[in-house]
């Protein structure tokens, strides 16, 4: 975009800038962005940053935010999928091992949760993948077996962050049915 059309487009601006701080975010962390980097990934006068954003903090939040969003719609769909396929171990794990394909996903999942640990203001956020398993997994395999659920992919997708390959599909699969049907796996 030529830079008279973004002056004439602050919203454009605005989206930008906080796209570059959200691809900072994922590349280096949130703790490590600054008005000065962000300026320079979106292609901005530094003084940009600050007419938009009155704190670094502001501009972190809207980051974060919008990372969030990226998972929520990620979320919507793999709801979607789940509820189409039914909500067995199988079609579970091949869901999340065909998302852990996804570099961008799994980082922008991460840096939420990252985030969280230190801003309780997005913990909310944070916390709302979590929710969502448990969402549509309880009424079929039950609350207690659906937050555990929750918990093992939680770390699936914090496996595939600091591994060269994700869990492979049988292990997440064997795992999640041992988890979803106790009777089954200890019979």
């Amino acid at each position: 975009m030529s830079d008279a059309r973004r002056r004439r487009d602050p919203e454009a601006r605005r989206r930008e800038i906080v796209t570059a701080a959200a691809e900072l975010i994922i590349e280096i962390g949130v703790d490590a962005i600054t008005h000065r980097k962000v300026a320079s990934r979106a292609g901005v006068p530094l003084g940009a940053t600050t007419q938009y954003f009155a704190t670094l903090d502001d501009l972190r939040e809207a980051a974060v935010r919008e990372l969030a969003a990226e998972v929520d719609s990620r979320i919507e769909v793999t709801r979607r999928a789940v509820l189409a396929e039914g909500v067995t171990p199988a079609g579970l794990a091949r869901l999340i091992h065909a998302g852990l394909s996804d570099a961008h996903a799994v980082q922008a999942d991460r840096a939420v949760v990252t985030a969280a640990v230190h801003d309780p203001r997005v913990r909310e956020l944070a916390r709302h993948w979590s929710d969502e398993v448990v969402g549509f997994i309880a009424p079929v395999h039950g609350l207690g077996p659906a937050r555990a659920a929750a918990v093992f992919l939680d770390g699936v997708l914090w496996h595939a962050q600091i591994h060269d390959e994700p869990l492979d599909e049988g292990i997440i699969r064997d795992a999640l049915t041992g988890i979803l049907t106790p009777a089954a796996a200890s019979a």
